[in-house]
């Protein structure tokens, strides 16, 4: 089983963010309190206490401070049992990871996952992030000192009216500092952001599909090279020390429709038949969850919905989907129902079936959701 707790705080607002996340610190350990709080309310949503990850996402958790990370962990070990094996990632920034911080979060967690997006220091500043390039760099090294050997970087790809050598500089960067996974993402540029309203006023360009493509291809290529797996369409990863390849195993529980409970406003909560949305607001899940009462709506799940799901988070994975499977939740073979949506695939060359699976091609990963919503089913 899967556990997720979302921390919603963050020093400043990165401009091309959406997430739900306050700059405002001052509600921090009554939030705390209300997360774990519904850990208790929650602990027997999943079909089993026995936990394989955990992770911790944001907003910023490289926020918490020693104390709170103790309080949120008794919580757990009080209502869940981990597994001495279990996958416990923490997003962090670069600008929180001194030394001494390090040292602190390495007898809680044993993956990090290091939000850089980019070396290029003028990026940084025009995306709003609050580290430089400098710690963009030190980080890996000093969170490797603390004992850190699994160990992730976010790249962001894609970018408006940027020099394609600051993209090279991001690529020469992160095959030099040798990590073992990488998630890579296209900037999207939504509404209800700087980036959002400076693009409605005219003050920023559309992103460029082909640029995008372009990088993402430069990515691919670069990485493969130098022994990445692309095991999904944002994610690379490579063996470690004990030559296993260092996959993200959370977010591929995701993929693969395995169970997870979600914590903290906005987290979402899946069992196999339903999805769960807490609430998006700080105050008013606070209060909630103080009355008593989850904060949640809950969404059942249809067939349809079900095997659409899976399409469209299976398909992104180097594993694909399961025809076996897609008969099973579907109730009928699926190859028959879909017959003409799959020739018109098969022949565009962005998908292949092999065996039991249908998986992209690496021209199809330029068009992953499209392919999943021509496979929909009604």
């Amino acid at each position: 089983m899967h556990l997720y707790i979302h921390i919603p705080f963050c020093k400043q607002a990165c401009h091309y963010c959406d997430f739900h996340f306050s700059t405002n610190m001052g509600q921090k350990s009554a939030l705390v309190d209300a997360l774990c709080t519904e850990i208790r309310m929650q602990h027997l949503y999943l079909p089993t206490p026995n936990l394989e990850t955990i992770y911790f996402g944001g907003g910023t958790p490289s926020l918490l401070t020693e104390a709170e990370l103790a309080q949120i962990f008794e919580t757990i070990h009080t209502y869940f049992t981990v597994s001495p094996s279990a996958e416990i990632t923490l997003e962090a920034n670069p600008d929180d990871l001194s030394a001494e911080k390090l040292r602190m979060l390495r007898q809680y967690v044993n993956r990090l996952s290091i939000g850089i997006q980019t070396f290029d220091e003028a990026t940084l500043h025009w995306m709003n992030r609050a580290h430089t390039a400098t710690e963009a760099e030190n980080c890996v090294r000093l969170a490797r000192e603390a004992g850190f050997e699994n160990l992730s970087v976010d790249l962001i790809y894609g970018i408006p009216n940027r020099d394609q050598s600051r993209w090279q500089l991001d690529l020469q960067k992160i095959r030099a500092l040798d990590v073992p996974h990488l998630s890579a993402y296209a900037l999207t540029i939504e509404p209800d952001t700087a980036f959002g309203r400076w693009q409605q006023k005219g003050k920023l360009p559309p992103a460029d599909e082909a640029i995008a493509a372009e990088q993402f291809e430069e990515l691919t290529q670069a990485l493969t090279q130098a022994g990445y797996a692309h095991y999904e369409i944002s994610n690379f990863a490579r063996s470690g020390q004990d030559q296993t390849v260092q996959y993200a195993r959370h977010n591929t529980a995701y993929w693969q429709r395995k169970p997870y409970l979600g914590i903290g406003p906005s987290a979402h909560s899946y069992n196999g038949h339903s999805r769960q949305y807490n609430i998006a607001n700080n105050v008013r899940y606070i209060a909630d969850i103080r009355q008593g009462k989850l904060p949640a709506e809950v969404e059942e799940l249809t067939i349809a919905d079900q095997v659409n799901d899976y399409l469209l988070t299976g398909l992104r994975t180097q594993w694909g989907c399961s025809l076996t499977e897609l008969n099973g939740l579907l109730r009928t073979d699926f190859e028959n129902q879909q017959a003409s949506d799959l020739a018109a695939m098969y022949a565009s060359g962005w998908l292949i079936r092999e065996g039991d699976r249908l998986r992209l091609t690496n021209a199809g990963k330029l068009f992953a959701d499209r392919v999943a919503a021509t496979l929909f089913v009604e």
